[in-house]
């Protein structure tokens, strides 16, 4: 009979899920502003070990009282900064080895689980309704969508992160 884990036996699940998870993730949150997007996209983040989190331009972070409605405090297991800019961010995750994976609704974007997004790589989320910023557009080695089938055009932005955030771990899982 099943039954829900005590707190460690989930300990030693997400440890297991640890060891078995190579390379690294980053996120840049391109000028995002709605704190309870930020707050939930903070949360996913924290589940599934983003390396780090640059908010850049105007978006919002996670000092605004709003965003810890969402977060629920897991902002305290995340390491973030500020950028100017998207381009600013995206010079600093090159800089730190990561390959830059735009998430936009776009002509030459790939799906999602079509991507090799294997080794390094930091995704590039855009603002809620412009998407991404021409300039972070432009310096993304690859764009990525997530396909959908239902009547609706896009995703909230903060259920788009989450599944391209748990996409970039599923295929390293597959791989090791």
């Amino acid at each position: 009979m099943s039954r829900n884990l005590g707190p460690t036996e989930l300990k030693r699940l997400h440890r297991e899920w640890r060891r078995r998870t190579p390379g690294r993730v980053a996120l840049i949150l391109d000028g995002i502003q709605g704190p309870f997007n930020i707050g939930a996209i903070i949360r996913t983040a924290a589940a599934e070990r983003v390396d780090h989190v640059w908010f850049a331009g105007d978006a919002t972070t996670p000092e605004n009282p709003k965003v810890g409605r969402t977060a629920l405090g897991t902002d305290r297991y995340l390491t973030w900064s500020t950028a100017a800019d998207a381009p600013a961010a995206i010079a600093q995750a090159r800089a730190g080895g990561y390959r830059i994976v735009g998430l936009e609704l776009a002509d030459g974007a790939v799906p999602l689980h079509e991507l090799d997004t294997s080794g390094d790589v930091c995704l590039v989320v855009g603002h809620e309704d412009r998407g991404l910023s021409k300039d972070a557009f432009a310096l993304c080695d690859v764009l990525g969508f997530i396909p959908q089938l239902g009547k609706v055009g896009s995703l909230n932005v903060a259920t788009a992160a989450s599944i391209a955030i748990y996409e970039i771990r599923r295929q390293a899982w597959s791989e090791s």
